[in-house]
């Protein structure tokens, strides 16, 4: 018999909160799922108490976070700016920095054994600022705590499938590294089918991956907020994500993902890389998959960039 559990979602009316809400409520393993945001959460909630799935809506305001995270077994945190063209990345982390500490110290107090999954951005920076106040606070299990790149991995998966021809759903492909622009790194040389393209398709696919980001922000530019951000992608794989931590609560084996975690596989204190999960987070860290010379370049390089967000982010803890 399947446990049916609490999932709280932090900051459920933004852009990605909206439709990752959605993705939830549709979850059948999901018995409570508490909505929690600064914003007005009523029309949400109404909305999605039509859909016939067995998870039970309720909303919580910003001075009910602690009741909202009461009994949770996945905390997951997408509230914060999102990213936006005209928001420089040192600004977008001071505010988000901040929320993700308020949040982070209010797990410690109600739900301290909980598995964390953020999504709140830039999240290189962020999940070693929340290990820290974690830590401060002795609440720390290294193993519970993710940040989520699905997105990475999906997205290689669709522009992969789309290059060589197969559908996407069918391709694997590690991704490593950080979160975003040229801290991921598609480990081109593992994918199955195997890529087949010259050197330059290759390069091409790779920089398609890195700039994914920007080019969605610059192709939603100037329509309001919701829509100039990252909304449907994030949702699609931060549902997927908490799917599979909810499988792994559930006992059930080999369940994989490549999420942003504490780890010893580079000099990077925090990196990506597929892990398998477990009923209390973490059982163990896949580390990086063979590479070819090329990547072992890049992997240098993504390193060093990923240590610079890392101290960002430690900065402001």
């Amino acid at each position: 018999e399947k446990n049916c559990l609490k999932v709280t979602l932090v900051g459920a009316a933004g852009a990605v909160g909206t439709p990752l809400s959605l993705m939830l409520k549709l979850n059948p393993q999901i018995k409570t799922l508490a909505l929690q945001d600064k914003v007005e959460l009523k029309g949400i909630a109404a909305d999605l108490s039509h859909i016939c799935t067995p998870a039970k809506v309720e909303t919580y305001d910003s001075k009910s976070l602690g009741k909202a995270l009461q009994d949770a077994a996945i905390v997951v945190v997408a509230a914060g700016q999102p990213h936006k063209t005209d928001v420089k990345p040192e600004e977008m982390l001071k505010a988000n920095a901040k929320v993700a500490t308020e949040v982070a110290k209010e797990i410690c107090l109600t739900c301290p054994h909980a598995l964390i999954a953020f999504i709140t951005n830039p999240l290189n920076a962020i999940v070693p600022l929340v290990a820290k106040v974690l830590m401060d606070q002795d609440a720390y299990d290294p193993k519970r705590l993710f940040g989520v790149t699905t997105l990475n991995v999906i997205r290689a998966k669709s522009f992969m499938g789309e290059s060589i021809g197969v559908d996407p759903l069918t391709v694997s492909i590690p991704v490593v590294g950080g979160d975003g622009g040229d801290t991921t790194l598609p480990i081109i040389s593992q994918s199955r089918p195997k890529f087949d393209g010259s050197a330059k398709e290759r390069d091409e696919l790779v920089q398609r991956l890195q700039s994914a980001r920007s080019n969605v922000v610059d192709a939603k530019a100037g329509k309001g907020s919701i829509e100039r951000s990252l909304s449907m992608g994030m949702a699609y794989s931060g549902g997927n994500f908490v799917n599979s931590l909810l499988r792994a609560l559930n006992n059930e084996q080999n369940v994989i993902e490549c999420a942003y975690v504490q780890s010893d596989v580079t000099a990077a204190e925090f990196f990506a890389s597929p892990v398998l999960l477990g009923p209390n987070g973490i059982e163990k860290n896949y580390g990086l998959p063979t590479l070819d010379e090329k990547e072992e370049d890049a992997l240098e390089e993504v390193v060093k960039k990923i240590q610079k967000d890392i101290d960002a982010g430690l900065q402001l803890a």
